[in-house]
C-alpha cells in the first residue's frame, strides 16, 4: 500500500470485452468519463478507448505522463486460469470453441500489459524509451464494487455486484466503510444470474449483452408461467438467494451458444429466430426469468441487511441495470436507502478501478457529503459551445435559429406541448447507457400516439418497449409511487393510482402485446402496460437547463413529466457529438432539434439526398 500528501491523477480504462470505457479521477474527484463507443459510434466498442482516453486527459489538462497511475479494470491472466481450466472440464466438449479462442489469448490477451504499453504511448505520442506511469490491475468484481460504493453518498454501506462473470465471481458481497472495500463472499463461474438472464435473452430470439433491456420490457406483457419450470430444473435458489445452476441445459462453457437442446427440449420448443414474430411463449419466458431474478436479488438483500446489520446498500454489475428489480429492492427490501452506479455495467468499472486505487491503494481519505453522490448526475463526457455549433451547422448549410438562455426552454415547451418530438443535445454527455437531459430525444406523456410513433418512426425499434419518463424532482410523489431520489433512471416504480385509467369491460379481456395501444394512465406514453415506469428525477443542480425545461412545460401544460428516450436510433451509440445529433434528426422523423441554444425545425432544412452518404460532402474536421 502506498500514501500519497499531494493530488495525484489516476486514469482508469475497461477494454478488450465490450463497452470499453476511460475515466479520469484527480484527487479523489471524479472529472471525466466516457465510453469509446460514442467517439468511434461503433455499438459496444471492446477495442482499447483511444478517443476516450484523449478526452479525459484533456479535460483534466494532462499529458499521459502527468498521470501517476494507470489502471486496468481487472486481471487477464486470471480469467485465462478460468477459461482453461472450464475447458479442461468440459473436455472434449468444446473444442472448436477452445482452438477458436485460444490463439487471440496467446497472440494478445496474454500479453495484455504489453498491449496497454504500446497503447498508451500511442495516445501519449511517447517513444519506448519514454517512461510510462505506472500500470496497476484490479480485480473485476473489486472495480464493480469501488465504482458503486465510493461514488455514494454512504460512509458505510453493503455492496452487491452481480454480471456475467468477472475472472471467477459472477456474484460477490462486500462492506464499504469510509475509504475501504472489505469482500464477504462471492459466487463463482459458471453458476451466474446474469448469465441464466442472458440465456433467455438468446432463448427469446434477443442478442446477448444488448438485448436484456427488451427481455425486461417484454416481461410485463407475459404470465409467470415458467417460474416453477426454471426453478426446479434450471436454478437452485436457496432461502438466503444464493444460487446453483444446473449447466446440463446451457452451452456458454463449451461454445458460443447460451443454451442447447435438453433446454429447447424443456420448454418445448427451439430458440426464436431473431426478427422474428414474437409471440406469447416469449412474453411468458420474459415474465419469467424476470421473475427469478427478482427472487434472487430479494433474497439476497435480506440475508446481507440481516447478517450485517447496515442500513445501506449499494449496487453494480450489469445485473444492477434491471430497473425493474432495483424497485422491487428498495419497496419490498431491508435497506433504508439504495445507491445504484449509473453505468453499473463494465464501462463504469473504469471509474471504479481508477478510485480504488485512490482510496484504497494510496489510502487517501474519503469524505461523504451524505446527500449527493459524486457522479455529477453522470454528466462527465464532452460538451459544445453554441460557437462551436454555429460553426458546425453553417457548414452543414442547416437552417436554425439562435435563442437566447431565456427563451429556449419557453419555445421547446411550446414544441413539445405541440406533440412535436424533440431532439435535445445540451450540456456534457452521460456516462452510462441512459440518457439523462444531456443526450435525448424528449415527447409530450400526455400523448396516447407518442409511444407509437416514437418506437417506429424515430427509434425504429420494437414497438412493445416502453419509454421513461423525466419528472421535477419535487413532482415525482404526484405521478409514482415514489419518495426518492432516481436521478439515473435505474428504479421502476408503479404510476400513482389517482393517475391509472381503468380498463373498459372489452379491455379487460385483453391480454399480452394487445393491451400495448390501451391507455392506461393520464400519461400514457409513459406507463407500461402494468401501470409501471422507469422513472428519472430532475433537479435544478445536477441539470439547470433540463429542469427549466420540466418547468416551462409545466407551465404549459399542468404535466411536470416528458418522455425521455435516448438520442439514437436502434443500433447506434447514443449521439456525442453536433454532427451526431444532426444526422440522426434529418434519418429520423423527429421534428424539433435542439443543439444548446441552437433550434432546428425539420420542415426548414434542405431534403436529405437518397442513396448516398449525404454527411461525407462536409468537411466537418
Amino acid at each position: 500500500m502506498a500514501t500519497l500528501s499531494s493530488p495525484n491523477a489516476i486514469l482508469g480504462i475497461s477494454a478488450y470485452y465490450h463497452d470499453s470505457a476511460a475515466c479520469l479521477v484527480q484527487d479523489g474527484q471524479i472529472v471525466a468519463a466516457a465510453q469509446e463507443e460514442r467517439f468511434t459510434r461503433k455499438k459496444h466498442d471492446a477495442g482499447f478507448p483511444f478517443h476516450a482516453v484523449e478526452y479525459c486527459l484533456g479535460q483534466g489538462g494532462l499529458t499521459i505522463g502527468e498521470v501517476d497511475y494507470l489502471v486496468f479494470y481487472d486481471k487477464p491472466l486470471i480469467k485465462f486460469e478460468r477459461l482453461l481450466e472450464t475447458y479442461l472440464s468440459y473436455a472434449p466438449q468444446g473444442i472448436r470453441s477452445f482452438l477458436t479462442a485460444i490463439p487471440v489469448w496467446i497472440k494478445e490477451k496474454l500479453f495484455l500489459r504489453n498491449l496497454l504499453d504500446k497503447a498508451f504511448r500511442e495516445v501519449g505520442g511517447l517513444e519506448k524509451t519514454d517512461a510510462l506511469p505506472p500500470v496497476l490491475f484490479g480485480e473485476h468484481h473489486e472495480s464493480h464494487a469501488a465504482s458503486a460504493f465510493f461514488p455514494s453518498p454512504f460512509q458505510e454501506a453493503v455492496v452487491l455486484c452481480m454480471d456475467g462473470v468477472g475472472e471467477w465471481a459472477t456474484t460477490s458481497a462486500w462492506v464499504g466503510r469510509n475509504n475501504k472495500l472489505t469482500p464477504l463472499w462471492e459466487i463463482p463461474f459458471p453458476h451466474s444470474m446474469g448469465l441464466l438472464y442472458s440465456a433467455f435473452t438468446y432463448y427469446t430470439g434477443f442478442k446477448v449483452n444488448s438485448g436484456e433491456y427488451k427481455v425486461m420490457g417484454l416481461a410485463p406483457y407475459g404470465e409467470p408461467t415458467y417460474v416453477k419450470t426454471i426453478l426446479d430444473h434450471l436454478v437452485d435458489v436457496k432461502p438466503d438467494g444464493t444460487f446453483r445452476l444446473n449447466m446440463d441445459y446451457f452451452a456458454y462453457c463449451t461454445g458460443l451458444r447460451m443454451t442447447n437442446e435438453k433446454f429447447d427440449k424443456l420448454f418445448g420448443a427451439p430458440r426464436r429466430e431473431s426478427e422474428s414474430e414474437l409471440t406469447q411463449r416469449e412474453m411468458d419466458l420474459a415474465r419469467s426469468i424476470q421473475e427469478v431474478t427478482e427472487i434472487v436479488m430479494l433474497r439476497l438483500a435480506n440475508s446481507l441487511q440481516k447478517e450485517t446489520g447496515i442500513k445501506n446498500l449499494c449496487l453494480s454489475g450489469g445485473v444492477a441495470l434491471n430497473c425493474v428489480g432495483n424497485g422491487r429492492v428498495l419497496r419490498e427490501g431491508p435497506f433504508e436507502k439504495l445507491w445504484i452506479q449509473p453505468a453499473a455495467g463494465d464501462a463504469g468499472s473504469a471509474l471504479g478501478a481508477a478510485l480504488n486505487v485512490h482510496y484504497h491503494y494510496l489510502d487517501q481519505p474519503r469524505h461523504c457529503e451524505g446527500l449527493e453522490d459524486a457522479m455529477k448526475g453522470s454528466y462527465l463526457g464532452p460538451s459544445f459551445t453554441n460557437d462551436e455549433i454555429e460553426q458546425i451547422l453553417r457548414k452543414l448549410e442547416a437552417n436554425y435559429e439562435r435563442l437566447d438562455d431565456a427563451m429556449v426552454c419557453d419555445r421547446v415547451a411550446g414544441h413539445l406541448a405541440d406533440e412535436k418530438v424533440i431532439g435535445w443535445l445540451q450540456g456534457r454527455m452521460e456516462f452510462g447507457p441512459r440518457s439523462l437531459g444531456g443526450r435525448s430525444i424528449l415527447g409530450d406523456p400526455r400523448s396516447e400516439k407518442m409511444q407509437s410513433v416514437m418506437n417506429l418512426k424515430i427509434k425504429y425499434r420494437e414497438s412493445f418497449r416502453p419509454f421513461a419518463p423525466s419528472v421535477l424532482r419535487e413532482r415525482v410523489s404526484d405521478y409514482f409511487d415514489l419518495d426518492t431520489d432516481s436521478p439515473y433512471m435505474l428504479l421502476v416504480a408503479p404510476v400513482a393510482e389517482n393517475r391509472r385509467v381503468a380498463l373498459q369491460a372489452d379491455q379487460e379481456k385483453l391480454f399480452g402485446i394487445d393491451l400495448l395501444n390501451v391507455p392506461k394512465s393520464d400519461i400514457p406514453a409513459v406507463t407500461h402496460v402494468d401501470y409501471s415506469a422507469r422513472v428519472q428525477t430532475v433537479t435544478a443542480s445536477t441539470n439547470p437547463r433540463y429542469y427549466k425545461l420540466l418547468q416551462a412545460f409545466e407551465e404549459k401544460t399542468g404535466c411536470g413529466v416528458l418522455i425521455n428516450t435516448s438520442f439514437n436510433v436502434r443500433g447506434e451509440p447514443i449521439v456525442h457529438t453536433p454532427e451526431d445529433a444532426f444526422r440522426c434528426f434529418m434519418r429520423t422523423e423527429m421534428d424539433v432539434l435542439v443543439l444548446e441554444n441552437c433550434v432546428l425545425l425539420k420542415e426548414n432544412q434542405k431534403p436529405v439526398p437518397k442513396d448516398t452518404d449525404w454527411m461525407t460532402e462536409f468537411e466537418l474536421d
